[in-house]
């Protein structure tokens, strides 16, 4: 039998026997439908909420478990072969001794959302079909761990590397995946500190050509502050969906905030922009918030001025203004919160506008992927500040592909 043809039997036998398992169930899965192809042992490997390292998805319905085939449960993204593979988002393959399968490191993709690795043994001398079949393995697994996490507890734990805060839990249960493309779009965002966010959201949406965006604030660190951050997001997207425009939305947004807490502190900054992805045009409104920053042909950068309105919830009357912007192609759009900005050193130094920008643009020339210039974003963020944020810090990137660029695709 080809190739060709084991790969399509085990990706139609894996898909069937999909159906009526659980997460726990994969990684036995995965192995048993690869030997189709010639493959042998397969690990599954998922990525932790920070990006920080890899972990081990044993079957157990627990924690990453004890090493397995003379792997560890827990690898480093910063120190690893497996690591290099995410960051990169390519296959690479660890030689073995002589009559010794090699250990191949594949990519788990959910579109752009990096999910995690596959650790596939097979021959050191692999023809392109058998890595294709690799490649085509790792791209359904990332499909169905995708279809079983928003009900795994198994994944919760293992994404995990320490306790979580309430209000954190509440945010992430809301909050899209962290990277989303299409032919139009890359949208990319991160969100710390991973376990104790309280009052930071971030939200994006795509409805035929035009992508929705949005930042969120609320006042406070705590319990309080992500309840009035989820109930703004909440509003937020069934405002939308209700064909409310943006200026309106915000409104509607306040009406329900003081609806629910008065007019008292509980209020919040917010961005929400559309994004029409066959034209360019960047429509927003200011509530109260940091203006968005493009950053243009790798270096030119600009913040876009609308006179913002008050913060949603303090009911002070200012008019909410609609503003625009026309894009060029390949520009990148930055919504953020004050925790990047604001994060300070040892010494009191603010790590600042201009070098949150720079560290973009910078990265952006090494010819980084958008979900890694954020990751590693964060993590400077982090070190900046000793490890720890007193504030939350959120950043949503938007790259716009460009008009021609989308034609070319979709006709």
């Amino acid at each position: 039998m080809s190739t060709q043809c084991g790969t399509a039997r085990m990706l139609a036998g894996l898909l069937a026997a999909s159906h009526l398992a659980a997460l726990e169930e994969m990684p036995a899965l995965a192995g048993e439908h690869a030997a189709h192809v010639g493959l042998g042992e397969v690990l599954i490997y998922v990525v932790d909420l920070q990006q920080q390292v890899l972990r081990l998805l044993t079957g157990h319905g627990e924690d990453a478990g004890e090493d397995v085939g003379g792997e560890p449960a827990e690898l480093r993204i910063d120190a690893t072969l497996a690591g290099r593979g995410f960051q990169e988002t390519r296959v690479l393959v660890r030689p073995a001794p002589q009559g010794r399968a090699a250990h191949w490191w594949v990519p788990m993709l959910d579109g752009t959302e990096r999910l995690g690795m596959l650790r596939v043994s097979a021959p050191a001398d692999a023809d392109e079909a058998q890595v294709e079949a690799m490649r085509a393995l790792a791209s359904l697994m990332a499909l169905l761990v995708v279809s079983k996490r928003a009900f795994s507890d198994s994944y919760a734990r293992l994404a995990r590397i320490r306790p979580m805060h309430v209000a954190a839990e509440m945010q992430w249960t809301l909050t899209p995946p962290l990277s989303f493309a299409n032919t139009g779009v890359v949208i990319s965002a991160a969100m710390e500190p991973a376990y104790e966010v309280g009052g930071d959201a971030f939200d994006y949406a795509i409805a035929g050509d035009v992508a929705h965006l949005g930042i969120f604030d609320a006042m406070g660190h705590d319990v309080s502050a992500g309840l009035t951050a989820s109930l703004a997001l909440a509003a937020c997207r069934n405002n939308r969906r209700h064909g409310v425009g943006l200026a309106a939305n915000t409104e509607k947004i306040e009406e329900t905030l003081i609806g629910e807490f008065g007019r008292s502190t509980r209020y919040v900054t917010a961005i929400l922009a559309d994004l029409d992805t066959t034209t360019g045009v960047l429509t927003w409104v200011n509530r109260g918030h940091h203006p968005p920053v493009v950053i243009r042909g790798g270096r030119w950068t600009s913040s876009l001025a609308c006179p913002p309105a008050h913060p949603m919830g303090l009911a002070l009357g200012l008019p909410v203004r609609l503003c625009r912007e026309q894009l060029q192609p390949g520009d990148r759009v930055l919504l953020y919160t004050d925790g990047i900005t604001e994060a300070r050193s040892a010494q009191g130094r603010e790590f600042g506008l201009n070098r949150f920008v720079d560290f973009i643009i910078r990265h952006t020339a090494d010819g980084l992927p958008v979900p890694e210039t954020l990751r590693r974003l964060i993590h400077s963020v982090l070190d900046y500040h000793g490890g720890r944020l007193q504030d939350d810090a959120t950043v949503l990137l938007t790259e716009w592909h460009g008009a021609a660029h989308y034609r070319m695709t979709v006709t």
